[in-house]
């Protein structure tokens, strides 16, 4: 009866199948066999998913994805390590996979976080989330890059500078100073981005940092009278330059280079970059491993070979034009190195402690 039933009658043929008794279609013995056998297929299914002979790696990184993704798709073919990456998003930068790592403590999912700045990575170790790894690859470095415990080592960095529209602003008047975004003249023209995420974050803590909190207090409250322009994040800072919307503003190199090598009509100042001035910020990327994390060996090998002189030095080369700290890098920089100009002296430690009350203040006053 199964078969029968009129053709294109579907409702005679379901009329038809409930005259059918339930045990004659489903016989208990057959049934059962039937569930055991599905429940067994799941069990193979779900087990073969689950089995893998290939190392996996998963990396958070607060670096732009057109930046770090080529290089962790260079390790995962020369290791064969499966790299799992983590982006962020360009208005929450680090801050974002901080709070997840945070999030993540009682059972870490991420293995290395590849962070764009310093400071969130060292309010890490504080908290106790990362774990000591002293990578062979660091020796090499200058001890202010890496942390004598071997929590973290700093690599590929980038300057804080001012990018400057060339057909807004004359010679003459290019500002050399961060404190030349509160010039009256450029009232409404100049940009930051928000000072709650990524190296601005950074910025404003070192500023707190270096200058006392008062002193960063009243920088930050002239270039709030100055009506600045806050942007989702440096990327946006550099494009409003580059369009001609805003006269200048505070960005980071590779964010700056990218728009000076497509022939906009921008340049780079390294604002109080002269002795006796407040110096040019560099902020190194940091990498580290996270504690409990799922894959430590597999951790372990990727900050290797991040620390690698060919990494710093693709990285030199690629349109992020980093900074190579390595000294045994050799490799032509498009940017301007520590050597080169007066340096921002900052201890970062003071910096991550600051951090806290800086952010509470440009979120409670600066932002309100």
């Amino acid at each position: 009866m199964l078969g029968r039933g009129r053709p294109g009658n579907g409702r005679f043929a379901q009329l038809e199948l409930h005259r059918i008794p339930h045990s004659a279609l489903h016989p208990p013995h057959l049934t059962l066999l039937f569930s055991t056998l599905v429940l067994a297929t799941f069990a193979l299914v779900v087990a073969g998913c689950g089995r893998s002979d290939q190392p996996v790696v998963v990396v958070y990184t607060a670096l732009d994805k057109e930046f770090s993704d080529p290089v962790l798709k260079r390790f995962e073919q020369q290791s064969g390590i499966k790299v799992l990456p983590k982006y962020d998003v360009e208005a929450t930068k680090t801050v974002g996979l901080v709070n997840t790592i945070r999030a993540e403590k009682n059972r870490p999912r991420c293995d290395v976080f590849w962070n764009n700045e310093i400071v969130n990575t060292l309010r890490l170790k504080e908290e106790g989330l990362l774990q000591p790894y002293k990578a062979k690859a660091a020796e090499s470095f200058p001890e202010e890059f890496r942390d004598s415990e071997g929590y973290w080592t700093g690599f590929a960095g980038r300057a804080r500078v001012l990018i400057v529209n060339t057909d807004l602003v004359k010679t003459r008047e290019e500002p050399a100073s961060i404190y030349a975004l509160a010039g009256p003249k450029w009232k409404g023209k100049i940009g930051i981005a928000k000072p709650l995420f990524g190296t601005t974050a950074t910025h404003a803590a070192c500023l707190f940092a270096h200058l006392g909190d008062e002193k960063a207090r009243e920088y930050f409250e002239s270039i709030e009278k100055n009506d600045v322009q806050v942007q989702a994040g440096n990327k946006q800072c550099a494009l409003q330059v580059s369009a001609g919307k805003l006269a200048f503003a505070m960005t980071d190199t590779d964010d700056a280079i990218i728009e000076v090598e497509q022939g906009k009509p921008v340049k780079i100042v390294y604002p109080d970059s002269t002795p006796g001035e407040l110096g040019v910020l560099f902020i190194p990327n940091t990498l580290a491993l996270i504690k409990d994390c799922p894959n430590p060996e597999a951790g372990k090998q990727l900050i290797e070979y991040l620390l690698s002189p060919e990494v710093e030095a693709a990285l030199a080369a690629a349109a992020s034009a980093q900074i190579p700290l390595n000294p045994e890098v050799e490799t032509e920089t498009r940017v301007k190195t520590p050597g080169e100009v007066s340096v921002m002296k900052v201890d970062f430690e003071k910096a991550a402690a600051a951090f806290p009350r800086a952010t509470e203040y440009i979120d409670e006053e600066f932002l309100k």
